[in-house]
């Protein structure tokens, strides 16, 4: 199912590496297995990021510019930060700010898809053609404009996405509304007396859940790499806060005197792409068996 182009498209390793590992797990119950269980493990480490970080984030806690040790397992950074807390902080903001711009867009778009799909005719033109306006702009260039116009700034960097990336849902609801309204059993409902109301929220509505799970799985790659693209360009939250795309982009600098600055970020980006990857993989394969 077709998702929106994230602001910066993943490189071409990460796709060949992500089809490999497709074509040798893809449709095994051990590859769902593995592809949950390292979904599992970012959720773990992301919700535990504040108790597992072995320093404060955005205070200096060595000298800068010290490659990975014992006391500092992936290095400090410039000014003498643990790269290590700043990471794991990343990661958590990244992952959790997807969810976050997903569950807005499930709940915008699958609200309006949702009406204008059950009632048709002069409604639905009317919805659909709102979502149309925000389809037909430029989402990068739309988000970029009003994180600039908002202020640089975390809250403000999600509401930007958000903004651009709630008509897909909505028109994936949509469509999967109007495809249930021809069956049988829509059709034996209202003849039983149902309501529009009910026949949307009890019928059409359980019916379209499983298309919207699988696009909300398949988006939460392209959510990461566009928050962090965002936050490459310095738009995301001012520093010192932890943002993987804002070290990566402050560490290019220092790629070839001391490439653990941005390096680790990137990885953490990387990692992050991937597990969700193989996670939308797994579970759209497990709703398209059912």
């Amino acid at each position: 199912m077709a998702v929106a182009e994230p602001f910066i498209a993943p490189a071409p390793l990460l796709g060949r590496f992500r089809e490999r590992a497709r074509s040798a797990f893809a449709g095994t119950p051990a590859g769902g297995w593995v592809a949950f269980g390292a979904v599992g493990l970012i959720l773990l480490v992301t919700m535990l990021a504040p108790v597992l970080v072995p320093y404060e984030p955005t205070l200096p806690v060595g000298k800068p510019l010290t490659g990975p040790s014992g006391s500092n397992l992936l290095g400090t950074d410039e000014i003498g930060r643990d790269i290590l807390s700043r990471v794991l902080m990343g990661m958590g903001s990244s992952w959790w700010g997807a969810m976050a711009v997903i569950a807005s867009g499930l709940l915008i778009g699958g609200a309006i898809g949702l009406v204008a799909g059950a009632a048709g005719g002069f409604v639905d033109g009317l919805f659909m053609r709102f979502t149309d306006v925000f389809l037909a702009m430029p989402g990068a260039v739309l988000a970029i404009a009003v994180v600039a116009a908002m202020g640089p700034s975390y809250t403000n960097t999600l509401v930007a996405i958000g903004i651009v990336w709630w008509p897909l849902y909505a028109r994936i609801m949509r469509g999967e509304v109007r495809r249930l309204r021809a069956s049988p059993h829509i059709e034996a409902a209202r003849l039983a007396g149902a309501g529009r109301i009910r026949l949307a929220v009890r019928h059409l509505l359980p019916g379209a859940t499983p298309s919207m799970l699988v696009a909300a799985s398949l988006d939460v790659s392209a959510l990461v790499l566009s928050l962090a693209g965002l936050s490459f360009l310095g738009l995301g939250a001012p520093a010192p806060a932890p943002e993987l795309g804002a070290m990566t982009a402050r560490g290019v600098t220092y790629l070839f005197t001391a490439w653990w600055v941005p390096i680790m970020p990137a990885t953490a980006v990387f990692l992050l792409a991937l597990v969700a990857n193989f996670g939308g993989d797994a579970i759209r394969d497990r709703l398209r068996d059912r």
